[in-house]
């Protein structure tokens, strides 16, 4: 092994192609290995396209100065980040820019204090960081790179070493740390995305480039009954706590560790994100006036949101049916299949992007619908857990004034559009169509990737599969239709008034038909009604309300 003193921008740009071109090898096998076993976001492919925008930027950048090349991957891993994976990679690359500021050239040293920094920023891009996931897989590889570099900081290989050992061996302890992954007995997906492309580098480093041509990654695997499959784990919602209070706070030479200090015994969820100039503050509180007072002293906020979590208002107001052109606010929408992307042009949605199920949306493309559309002021319906988190990267990164309705299903997309009111005012339309999502229950069919068992459920590749609010599956068959009514069922259709069949680009109409005459024989009285949405994969959206 060639001990490597340090390495200049383009060899630093070099290692990431590396670990980018090894990862891209992997991305069947990790798109394989989630333990929620629908068509949905795969990590392997969102981390792969976060990275492939990410060498783009790098590529534009040709520089020997590696502080200046690890400031354009960051914007290129932000602007192109899809998925939670991808956002949680972006603010990876964030944080290694901000610990290579000033840097030249890349040591052992260096790399251990980028990824220390690295791994910081990623735990401070979530509100609620999950263990067990690729962030402690980060956090373990940068523990273990700073221990490395203190014994000898010169040596960028051995320090390289060191972090993908950790890695390694923190993936196969994910199944330890989160209770779906040991009793499906799987590791965390994104946490070997991230071992995978630690480990391309660090092959890279030892000059093992041609002989990577010819081989494939090793996954790493959990030695726990059940196999070894791999499971992702996205950011799970906040629980509500007082008021949410979110602004951008702009002034001169902040200090966001003294502000996330005096903050921290305020409440709850606190996020402090930004540098010196401007900082994003998050933060659940049953005292807002306090915190605002507080920060009108260090600078001048923006975009100042303050929202009752508490208050949970159920209702639907009357839609104009009459076409109208918003002059004052816009609505963007992501959804997949022309019958889907008919339906919320017709509520009045003034662009939809298109995305969802198996293709997230990067933020770049999300970004320039919101900077299309003619308005100042946005509201994005994600309708896709794997996409919100997504979606809240365009706040920072355009100048006109954007609410993220953190819409997880189609149907919840619908009910926040309804609840659109054309008069009010975009805080008065954020608290409207919050509320609405609590209205609809979604009730989604589609067909299982690969074998698993979950919640109890033996699951066989390629079988039907229900699923209520895109997070519990409930049902498991052969047939779509009898998995769709076991679903419905465990949904509590009793207490609805109104349910809308999506039927997929698989079903033809008259079976859809068949499919709502049934459901108003067992449910008399209620008003069922279908639409051809046209989406791939799912067989069946049905909104319940």
């Amino acid at each position: 092994m060639v001990d490597i003193v340090s390495y200049g921008g383009q060899e630093f740009r070099n290692m990431f192609a590396a670990g980018s071109s090894w990862l891209e090898k992997s991305v069947p096998d990790v798109n394989a290995i989630n333990v929620f076993p629908v068509p949905d976001g795969d990590t392997g492919t969102n981390m792969f396209l976060t990275l492939k925008a990410t060498m783009e930027e790098a590529d534009r950048a040709r520089s020997e100065n590696v502080s200046i090349m690890a400031k354009a991957m960051a914007q290129g891993a932000l602007m192109g980040a899809r998925g939670n994976s991808g956002v949680i990679l972006s603010q990876f690359f964030r944080g290694l820019a901000k610990g290579l500021d000033n840097q030249e050239q890349l040591t052992g040293k260096d790399w251990a204090e980028a990824l220390s920094e690295a791994s910081r920023i990623a735990y401070k891009g979530l509100s609620q960081p999950v263990e067990g996931t690729m962030l402690t897989v980060i956090r373990d590889a940068s523990t273990a790179a700073l221990v490395a570099a203190q014994a000898d900081p010169e040596d960028l290989v051995k320090v390289a070493s060191a972090a993908v050992d950790a890695a390694r061996e923190s993936v196969a302890r994910t199944p330890m740390l989160l209770p779906v992954l040991r009793e499906a007995g799987v590791v965390d997906a994104g946490g070997q995305g991230i071992y995978i492309l630690l480990e391309g580098m660090f092959r890279y480093l030892k000059g093992e480039v041609d002989e990577m041509q010819y081989r494939k990654p090793q996954l790493v695997t959990a030695d726990l009954p059940g196999g070894s499959r791999m499971a992702e784990m996205s950011a799970e919602r906040e629980d509500p706590y007082g008021y949410c209070t979110n602004f951008l706070l702009e002034g001169h030479k902040l200090n966001p560790d003294k502000i996330r200090k005096k903050l921290e015994s305020k409440g709850q969820s606190l996020v402090v994100v930004g540098d010196e100039h401007i900082i994003r503050v998050h933060i659940h509180t049953y005292d807002p006036g306090g915190i605002i007072q507080y920060a009108t002293v260090l600078g001048t906020l923006h975009q100042l949101q303050i929202q009752n979590m508490d208050d949970q208002h159920v209702g639907f107001m009357e839609m104009q049916h009459e076409k109208q052109q918003p002059l004052d606010i816009a609505v963007v929408a992501v959804a997949a299949g022309s019958g889907m992307k008919e339906v919320f042009k017709s509520l009045g949605s003034a662009a939809v992007v298109f995305g969802g199920q198996t293709m997230n949306p990067s933020v770049q493309e999300i970004l320039e619908a919101v900077d299309a559309v003619p308005s100042q002021r946005v509201i994005v319906l994600p309708n896709n857990k794997n996409i919100v988190l997504t979606a809240s990267q365009v706040q920072a990164l355009t100048a006109k004034e954007v609410v993220i309705i953190p819409t997880k299903t189609v149907p919840q997309g619908i009910a926040a559009l309804i609840a659109f009111s054309y008069e009010g005012t975009l805080e008065e339309n954020r608290k409207l169509m919050e509320d609405a999502l609590a209205s609809v229950k979604t009730v989604e069919v589609t067909r299982a990737v690969r074998d698993v068992q979950i919640n109890g459920l033996k699951i066989e590749k390629g079988q039907a599969i229900g699923i209520i609010d895109d997070k519990d599956i409930v049902a498991a068959g052969n047939g779509d239709t009898e998995v769709l009514f076991e679903a419905i069922g465990k949904a509590c259709a009793d207490s609805v008034r109104v349910v809308t069949i999506y039927y997929g680009a698989d079903v033809g109409a008259p079976q859809a038909e068949q499919v709502a005459q049934k459901m108003r024989d067992m449910y008399l009285g209620r008003q069922v009604e279908t639409v051809f949405g046209n989406q791939p994969h799912y067989s069946y959206i049905v909104s319940l309300e």
